[in-house]
């Protein structure tokens, strides 16, 4: 057997195992409108946390959004204006005034301390608003100041979290897939995410694996406080993730593709969705040049690999090769289906896998430069050069 016909059949072997013993991440199945619990007999009380650093751009559609919520139960807003220099705060106001200004609470966030990241003691400082002692609620909706909800999220969040006992119930936010670079890179984005975290594997008390998407995260306030509070995780540059995996060991979790959560903010090109990428990309290897290495090297063999041998070799190798990007495509279409692109993105695949794997290497890049974990303007991940 040729090297070539090995490094097919084992690509091949990579993609079979994926489709079939991978939780069937790739079939996108959960979703939080595949379900519809009964209501609550009584609607417990919610507060929503949202750490905002100049967001002037999106905060009154989101802050608006939260606002129209047709919740039965007690609902308000925190917002922490987190050092803005643009207006987020008063914007912020200006869209509660027609919607519910008594239910909008604006706090003024103090400087980082050393050992924090900056959106977790944003967050840390609007929960401590939100629970002081004589108005504590039941859950706390942990979102980002750039996601629009629909009128009917927080009902559905909270339906799902009180019939099944879930101390966690997250939504992936359907991201802005419009431009021509998002159609590239943004259903990838969530195909890749299930594949690192299998949603159904998610969900499984059985599994240990835990994962949750920070841009809408209801959490059981009590279960919370338990583990320690968002101080718990004060240092965590994959804060949604980490979160989810102290979570879990208190009770069950769950986590969904959705439509009633939506990005706001549109990325205006690959640079844009590549920093949003690379800001993490290291920390999701634990800061460690050996993964980074099997990381590129496996990236190469699932996924390019059997493009070049498909193209320009022939006999066992090229039928190998094209067996294993066909298996990719197939994978690839539910995930494409939900974001109302062209199935012919499938066929990209490869070189979508080759953006992320550069990305993933700008990444280390940035950490060794003393650069990395960059939000906001704040550099949040420091790691010694190799």
């Amino acid at each position: 057997m040729s090297w070539s016909t090995g490094l097919g059949l084992l690509a091949l072997a990579i993609w079979l195992y994926l489709l079939m013993g991978r939780g069937g991440f790739w079939l996108a199945r959960e979703r939080d409108d595949r379900d519809r619990p009964a209501n609550p007999a009584r609607w417990p009380s919610v507060t929503a946390v949202v750490p905002a650093r100049n967001e002037a751009d999106v905060i009154a559609q989101s802050i608006a959004s939260l606002l129209r919520q047709d919740y039965p139960g007690a609902f308000r807003v925190v917002l922490v204006d987190d050092g803005s220099d643009d207006g987020t705060a008063t914007r912020a106001l200006a869209a509660a005034a027609g919607n519910g200004t008594r239910r909008l609470e604006v706090v003024r966030g103090s400087a980082v301390p050393a050992g924090w990241t900056g959106k977790i003691w944003a967050q840390h400082q609007g929960i401590q608003r939100a629970t002081s002692p004589d108005d504590r609620p039941d859950y706390l909706l942990l979102t980002d100041a750039d996601i629009g909800h629909a009128p009917d999220n927080l009902r559905a969040l909270v339906a799902h979290a009180e019939s099944q006992g879930l101390v966690l119930i997250s939504l992936m936010a359907e991201l802005s897939c419009r431009g021509w670079a998002e159609r590239f890179l943004i259903p990838a984005f969530v195909f890749f995410f299930q594949m690192l975290y299998p949603f159904a594997w998610v969900a499984d008390r059985k599994r240990a694996l835990a994962a949750a998407a920070g841009g809408c995260m209801l959490v059981r306030r009590e279960t919370l406080e338990r583990i320690g509070g968002i101080a718990s995780i004060k240092s965590e540059i994959i804060d949604d993730c980490a979160l989810a995996r102290r979570l879990k060991t208190q009770g069950p979790i769950r986590l969904d593709m959705t439509r009633r959560a939506v990005s706001l903010r549109p990325y205006a090109g690959l640079s844009d969705i590549g920093r949003m990428v690379s800001r993490s990309a290291y920390a999701q290897l634990d800061y460690s040049p050996v993964r980074l290495m099997g990381t590129v090297v496996g990236m190469a063999i699932t996924y390019l690999v059997p493009a070049m041998l498909a193209l320009f070799y022939s006999g066992s190798a090229q039928t190998a090769g094209l067996g294993a990007w066909l298996l990719m495509v197939v994978a690839f279409q539910p995930t494409l289906r939900f974001y109302r692109v062209s199935p012919l993105w499938g066929v990209a695949l490869p070189a979508i896998a080759g953006a992320y794997t550069v990305f993933t290497v700008q990444s280390a890049m940035a950490v060794w430069r003393g650069q990395g974990g960059m939000w906001k303007g704040r550099i949040q991940a420091r790691v010694s050069a190799p």
